[in-house]
């Protein structure tokens, strides 16, 4: 299969776009972005650099620099990007799982044809990679979990949502960073924080950091 194209456009006169030609998850491609975003970093000529899935924005200052120099940057970059991305840490996620933390996980296990014990096992044994960071401020979007986990979300979302709930939404599995509204089905809770803006850098998880969860207790009652 040939990779995927890149294309490079301008998104309004403070920010330019390099999007890939494919809306499916290639963990290659993605670190040459993430490559890319590293760089563009250490030749501080922008004012943020988002990272997403397949796509990264650079926004900058129009009255320093003009959309063309960072296109032509962007490209640039691109084109000796490496997808053996530097920089990436191994974050591990103590998770409460079951009982009030995760009123979900017998629901998953039932949708799923599996014990209780065997979806913990599963959702702690996958090696997850951050992909991007969006929804809410710190909400890491992982890839690696097992298929076998797979569940749909909450016909009705609750209406609140607590902080550090560890929950799957489909073929993704996630931790909300603050409280909010969410359909996602919640099977446990951690106790560290996702995000925290009196930090010198307020999000925990960050694009190509590699995640594990733990098992700090269980209550299947």
């Amino acid at each position: 299969m040939s990779a995927p194209s890149m294309s490079f456009y301008c998104l309004g006169e403070r920010a330019v776009v390099m999007q890939t030609s494919t809306d499916k998850i290639d963990l290659i491609h993605q670190k040459k972005l993430w490559h890319v975003a590293q760089q563009l970093r250490d030749l501080n000529l922008c004012i943020d650099i988002v990272p997403g899935m397949n796509n990264l924005t650079a926004i900058f200052d129009p009255l320093l620099h003009s959309s063309d120099d960072i296109l032509r940057t962007l490209k640039d970059l691109f084109q000796h990007s490496k997808d053996k991305f530097q920089g990436g840490r191994e974050i591990a996620i103590p998770v409460h799982y079951g009982g009030d933390s995760g009123p979900d996980l017998p629901f998953v296990a039932e949708h799923c044809q599996l014990s209780l014990e065997d979806v913990v096992k599963r959702h702690c044994a996958a090696n997850y990679v951050v992909y991007f960071l969006g929804f809410q401020p710190g909400f890491a979007y992982l890839g690696g979990m097992p298929e076998s986990l797979a569940t749909p979300r909450r016909a009705e979302p609750r209406s609140r949502v607590p902080a550090g709930s560890v929950g799957i939404g489909g073929k993704q599995t996630g931790i909300y960073p603050a409280a909010s509204p969410g359909g996602w089905q919640l099977i446990g809770h951690t106790t560290l924080k996702l995000f925290d803006p009196q930090r010198a850098e307020p999000t925990l998880l960050q694009p190509g950091d590699s995640v594990r969860f733990v098992v700090e207790h269980i209550q299947f009652s």
